[in-house]
Formats: C-alpha cells, sequence, structure tokens
C-alpha cells in the first residue's frame, strides 16, 4: 500500500503547505508546470519518490530532466502522468490513443487548472487533475490530492485545498 501525493501547476511557487500535506506520502507525481527546478528539488526532500512531467510552461532545465509523458506502475496500477491529457469526452488530441495502447487504470494530468476525477468507463481507467497548485492563473481555489494505491485498487482520494 502507498499514500501519492498529486500536485499541478505550481508556476515556481512553492508553499510550505506541500510538504505538510505530503509528509506522509510514500510518492509525489507532479503534472507539469513545475515552473523551475527549485520547486522540483523541494518536493525530492519531502518524499522518497518524486515522478514529475514537463508542462507547457516549463523552460529548458526542467525538460532536460524530466518527460512530456511517463508510464509505470505502482502497487498493481499502471499508471499514465502527462500535463496535457484532458478528460472523458474531451481528450487531448492523440490521448485516447495512447490511453487504449498503455490501458492504464490511472491518468494524472494537470493543465487546465480544474480540479477533476471522472472515472472513464469505456476505457478502465480513473482520471486525476489535481487542480492548480500555484498563484498564477485563474483558479479561486489552490488544490492537491492525496490517494493510495493498494494491490490494484485506487481508494481513499482526498481533495485538500490550500486557498484562495
Amino acid at each position: 500500500m502507498k499514500t501519492i501525493g498529486l500536485i499541478s501547476d505550481t508556476h515556481a511557487w512553492w508553499d510550505d503547505r506541500y510538504a505538510e500535506h505530503f509528509a506522509q506520502c510514500d510518492e509525489i507525481w507532479h503534472a507539469g508546470d513545475i515552473g523551475n527546478e527549485e520547486v522540483l528539488d523541494r518536493l525530492m526532500d519531502v518524499a522518497p519518490v518524486v515522478r514529475a512531467v514537463y508542462g507547457n510552461v516549463d523552460g529548458g532545465a526542467l525538460r532536460r530532466r524530466l518527460k512530456e509523458l511517463e508510464i509505470f506502475e505502482v502497487e498493481g496500477v499502471k499508471v499514465l502522468l502527462t500535463h496535457i491529457g484532458g478528460y472523458p469526452g474531451k481528450y487531448a488530441p492523440g490521448m485516447r490513443s495512447l490511453l487504449q495502447l498503455h490501458r492504464p487504470k490511472l491518468m494524472v494530468c494537470g493543465h487546465s487548472h480544474i480540479l477533476k476525477v471522472i472515472p472513464d468507463r469505456s476505457l478502465g481507467l480513473l482520471v486525476v487533475n489535481p487542480g492548480a497548485a500555484g498563484k498564477q492563473g485563474w483558479q479561486v481555489v489552490r488544490t492537491l490530492v492525496t490517494l493510495t494505491l493498494d494491490n490494484g485498487n485506487i481508494t481513499h482520494a482526498q481533495v485538500i485545498e490550500l486557498a484562495k
């Protein structure tokens, strides 16, 4: 069993509450638009494993360290992590084909700054966008998500509201 912290769209903003809310997480996954290497490095001080992808606003330093798309398995759950993924009924171009090819059980993405937790029953997966954790953007509330992966199951999803 592993507890995962999900974060996206920090846009170079660090909030000490990231560390507070993710302190008990086994892994942290950042779904892009990190903003700078400092945010990524600080997350690495919080959890033993940090997985991240670059987003459309991330510059060369982050793009050299990270990929645009990561596919991996944790606790029997296959995961696709990307920045621009969309959601059921409105996937980003080419995403539905990738999902059909790789058959993840969980897709984590960012970009829209809109918190979403939506099952796609046609593909047998859960799509999670943790919303935006940074201050840049039009989001009303900054959010994080935690969830538990255990023996192929996704449980205990929790939305954490940081501030308006």
